[in-house]
């Protein structure tokens, strides 16, 4: 037995005392490939439904959901986003997730990991919907947005003072959107960028107003880079899948 096989499935890592738990989180993008639509229509359908049977036996261990693409993505046709403790979760549903007939027609065409942990810019000052829980908890909105997020090094070596008062403003732009919840994810060391963001709305345009209006926030100088960008819909599995063509 190696090392890593003698090791307990959580990994302890850093806690100070008073730390919530912590979740790392994962949203995997996937397009079919076109010679999965030439297959019969039967066998289709029965591969539809062996995969929608996994995802939901996924969601009995791992808070999971399902997003459909098609239409709004040339290069995308679903996404799921999946939060566990165990980041090696992540590498045992894309193992049961490629064993599929399914499976086995799906590129994986963008993929984000990324863990939760406070903001060192909010504190204790947390309101609904605004991103500060270390917990992530999906509310269920009809759309998810997604992208990685990368700051400017200069960002770094302003002082922290001055960080946190230009990101209060950005902050309060937030809280003129009520109907749209933040979740911010840290990457730093993970993967290639520092953060990922996803937002929750049940309206695309309360999002569209949002971006538009942090664009003038002193914060938005600062950014190196926020594509690809996600527009994602809320669905069951099976409507997911069904949304690929019957």
């Amino acid at each position: 037995m190696t090392q890593s096989e003698g090791r307990s499935e959580r990994s302890p890592g850093r806690k100070d005392a008073d730390e919530e738990p912590r979740e790392f989180l994962k949203y995997t993008f996937y397009k079919v490939r076109p010679e999965w639509r030439r297959l019969p229509a039967d066998a289709r359908k029965k591969q539809k439904a062996e995969f929608a049977s996994l995802l939901h036996d996924l969601e009995d261990g791992v808070t999971l959901r399902c997003y459909s693409l098609q239409g709004i993505r040339a290069d995308v046709d679903f996404m799921i986003w999946a939060i566990d403790p165990n980041v090696e979760t992540f590498r045992d549903m894309a193992r049961r997730i490629s064993s599929t007939e399914l499976g086995s027609y799906l590129d994986t065409t963008y993929a984000y990991l990324a863990a939760s942990k406070r903001s060192q810019y909010i504190g204790g000052h947390v309101h609904p919907g605004q991103d500060g829980a270390t917990k992530p908890a999906p509310i269920g909105s009809r759309y998810l947005f997604v992208y990685p997020f990368t700051k400017k090094r200069e960002w770094y070596a302003i002082p922290f003072d001055r960080r946190q008062e230009i990101m209060r403003d950005h902050i309060r732009i937030g809280h003129r959107y009520p109907g749209v919840k933040i979740h911010t994810a840290y990457s730093f060391g993970l993967d290639d960028q520092e953060v990922v963001l996803s937002f929750e709305a049940d309206q695309p345009l309360d999002f569209l107003d949002l971006v538009m209006e942090l664009r003038s926030s002193e914060a938005s100088r600062f950014t190196e880079k926020e594509t690809p960008i996600f527009t994602c819909i809320l669905s069951e599995p099976e409507s997911m899948l069904d949304a690929l063509g019957s």
